[in-house]
């Protein structure tokens, strides 16, 4: 029982310098003047001016601070929107790459092995050899009826390459 009574008095003396502590706080929060005087209305107070002042900056940088975040924000949508639409573009000719090959691939005169197939936005390259100039005309025919082929580039050399 004592033990705990020592205790107790031990945190007095640091509750007593936490008061006095908190006291000063507040004593340093009140201005001059606060509690007596009203200050004239429509007067200010050169302290009360340079107050306003600050206030006044900093609404004016928080508004700032604000346009940039919003302007980042814009910038960083178009740049995801722009970066998706690539991702989607590149899907596409990877798409269309496939269906090409595919369909040389059905076709026994054609080695779909010799034939190199390449599409960037739409436009199709066929590099590599063709057996015969009807060969290397209907793989032509064959790419450009994949669905999204805007053109076909026949770089197709004649004869065993």
């Amino acid at each position: 029982m004592q033990s705990f009574q020592s205790e107790r008095y031990r945190l007095r003396p640091g509750a007593a310098l936490m008061a006095a502590l908190l006291a000063a706080a507040l004593a340093a929060c009140v201005k001059p003047g606060d509690s007596q005087q009203q200050p004239q209305q429509g007067a200010q107070g050169a302290g009360e001016k340079q107050d306003s002042t600050m206030v006044a900056r900093a609404e004016q940088k928080a508004n700032e601070m604000k346009e940039g975040v919003k302007s980042a924000g814009n910038n960083a949508a178009q740049s995801t929107e722009r970066a998706a639409t690539d991702v989607s573009d590149k899907v596409k000719d990877a798409a269309i790459t496939s269906a090409v090959n595919a369909k040389l691939a059905e076709d026994k005169g054609l080695s779909a092995m010799r034939i190199n197939v390449d599409t960037v936005n739409g436009r199709v390259s066929l590099r590599g050899s063709a057996p015969d100039a009807p060969s290397r005309e209907r793989a032509q025919t064959l790419a450009s009826a994949v669905d999204g082929v805007v053109s076909v580039d026949n770089q197709l050399v004649v004869g065993k390459g």
